[in-house]
């Protein structure tokens, strides 16, 4: 009896003049878009804290530390959508476009519903639940009531979060990626606007502080949310890639729960480390929160960068697969580490020569100032290898390798970086600095455990 070979993808063909598969040009067009998409994100955040910061210290901390539970709430839904993109892009990379719609709609059945129970859940829970976990950590009781003014609105906003990640992915994963750009920009404008009428009363409408940033960036959510799934339902759009509503499909809902719950679970446990961090910072003064939260947003340029730069490799690397050429995984790779820390080095400098002028967008307080100038100088390190660690996550999702990646920060987040900011920040007495030093060796471990597992080929044998 004959033994059948496995059986691999054929080569897709590439058109005549369309840049080579996994070159710098090709990461470049497919990438500029979603790096652009995740400034303009980034814009929403500074924008809220920009508007918000000008109340006082203690309401920016208190929306600093809003937003980190929110996320580490809803960041479950939003990781596993994120699997999208690998399923979309290995089944473009195999020739099969048609199938690309009903991956998108299986991660909304995965994704929406069970996103719209928990902001539920989250809205009712926070008036009660959030005062009680700032009291048990000692946190200044001036950061409870805006806090729980903010969360609120904002847990809203999440419902359709999960719907514009859902469809999001997709447009990445079939390289549309202007689309996202296009609908996030509108969503940005609407969401400044709204901020600026809404936390001071312009315009004629009341002055609600922290409660009207939350609404403006919600309303400004369901607003993405709507632009996104008005495309994917235009004509065209449903002829190429099949995108008309479908009812779930439980073995492919299976097939991709199992791909995207790690990374989903990656973010909640890395989200809930980071809470905990903020935690231990609001033990030390809302001035403390204030300044991280101040560090994050400009980090976070470095950051949004990194992550178009890694959407773009993970599409890149997915086709690649779906194709049956792996090589040219290895190249997306390379060309996304070369943009990345590129952009990386640039902000560095940055950080390090004007880090009081750039702490000035956000606060006039001079004990905020004093401490967010310190974490800057130290954020010039910690951002160069946040983004290297980003783009190779990016790679090995890509493949579809997602539980040794999700296992590996996790058992890091919890047993290094908790524990050295625990003893630089508090017990060593080094404060704010302190807490980011022992960031920093957390993420250059993150980063090298990366390497070493994209460097090891595992990811090729990867089946999803």
């Amino acid at each position: 009896m004959t033994e059948l070979s496995p059986v691999t993808p054929a080569p897709v063909s590439v058109a005549a003049g369309a840049p080579a598969r996994g070159s710098m040009r090709e990461l470049i067009l497919l990438g500029t878009p979603l790096v652009l998409t995740q400034l303009s994100q980034t814009l929403m955040g500074i924008v809220d804290a920009a508007f918000v910061g000008r109340l006082g210290a203690a309401e920016l901390g208190a929306v600093a530390f809003a937003n980190i539970w929110s996320w580490t709430i809803f960041s479950l839904f939003l990781g596993a959508a994120s699997a999208v993109q690998t399923f979309v892009s290995q089944a473009q990379g195999g020739g099969d476009e048609r199938r690309c719609g009903m991956w998108a709609w299986q991660g909304f059945w995965a994704v929406g519903p069970a996103t719209a129970l928990a902001a539920i859940a989250c809205y009712l829970a926070t008036p009660t639940f959030l005062p009680e976990v700032l009291g048990l950590v000692g946190a200044t009781p001036e950061l409870a009531r805006p806090a729980v003014e903010y969360l609120q609105p904002r847990a809203i906003g999440m419902i359709a979060l999960g719907v514009v990640f859902v469809w999001n992915n997709f447009f990445r994963g079939v390289g549309l990626t202007t689309i996202p750009l296009l609908a996030g920009l509108v969503a940005n404008i609407a969401n400044a606007l709204g901020a600026y009428a809404l936390v001071f009363g312009h315009f004629g409408a009341p002055r609600l502080g922290v409660t009207g940033a939350a609404i403006a960036t919600a309303s400004s959510e369901f607003l993405y949310a709507a632009i996104l799934l008005g495309v994917a339902l235009r004509p065209a759009v449903v002829r190429r890639f099949g995108t008309r509503p479908q009812l779930p499909d439980l073995h492919a809902l299976r097939r991709l729960v199992r791909t995207g719950l790690p990374i989903g679970a990656q973010w909640v446990f890395d989200g809930l480390s980071f809470a905990v961090f903020t935690l231990l910072l609001s033990s030390m003064s809302a001035a403390a929160v204030a300044a991280s939260h101040s560090f994050i947003l400009l980090v976070n340029v470095s950051f949004m960068i990194a992550l178009g730069v890694a959407a773009a490799t993970q599409t890149l690397v997915g086709r690649a697969i779906g194709a049956g050429e792996p090589e040219f995984a290895v190249t997306a790779l390379k060309n996304g580490l070369r943009v990345a820390l590129s952009f990386s080095a640039a902000l560095a400098v940055g950080l390090t020569a004007a880090p009081t002028l750039l702490m000035r967008i956000f606060t006039t307080d001079a004990d905020v100032l004093a401490l967010g100038v310190g974490v800057l100088r130290l954020g010039a390190i910690f951002q160069l290898l946040d983004a290297a660690h980003i783009v190779v996550m990016g790679a090995l999702r890509g493949a579809g390798d997602t539980a040794w990646p999700a296992a590996w920060q996790t058992a890091l987040a919890w047993t290094v970086f908790l524990p050295l900011a625990w003893l630089f920040g508090r017990t060593l007495g080094y404060g704010l600095v302190g807490a980011y030093a022992g960031g920093t060796i957390y993420v250059a471990l993150l980063a090298g455990g990366l390497f070493w597992r994209f460097a090891s080929g595992k990811w090729r044998s990867v089946r999803i």
